[in-house]
């Protein structure tokens, strides 16, 4: 790993988003302005898995993709620097969303984003999800960067 490192505490800092919507508890090799990837720790104590699957845990798909954009947005908020911090970052389109396999309690999931493009406050991004190097999950998303 060459990038920085940012711990929850910056995360939060960052976004906007907490307990239960808030999805990456790490950023790991952050190259501003580019890439990095995010850290989700899977546990059976994640609220989404009372109702999804509870006979057999299943991460929804939809929250996997909104990891990577959490993800992303922490990657925006960090290249744009302190002034955007805690600003909303919304989805203007999601593509070519694809899920593998699933993902459960106990697994460790690595959010890889990489920036795609950059026009204003419009930035598109290429996710992929890992577990243990295998690919889980992919999409490619666009999304705003906001005042509340």
């Amino acid at each position: 790993m060459t990038g920085e490192t940012i711990n929850i505490h910056g995360i939060m800092a960052a976004i906007p988003h907490r307990y239960p919507m808030l999805l990456v508890d790490r950023v790991l090799d952050m190259v501003r302005d580019d890439s990095c990837i995010g850290i989700k720790n899977v546990t059976i104590n994640d609220n989404f898995f009372q109702g999804h699957f509870p006979s057999d845990p299943v991460m929804p798909g939809v929250l996997i993709v909104e990891a990577m954009a959490q993800t992303a947005a922490v990657l925006v908020v960090e290249t744009l620097g302190a002034e955007f911090r805690g600003k909303l970052v919304y989805f203007m389109a999601i593509e070519n969303a694809k899920f593998r396999r699933p993902v459960m309690p106990g697994d460790r999931l690595e959010l890889h984003v990489k920036k795609a493009q950059k026009r204003m406050m419009v930035w598109k991004f290429t996710g992929e999800a890992k577990v243990d190097g295998v690919l889980v999950a992919e999409a490619t998303f666009t999304a705003m960067i906001r005042d509340r």
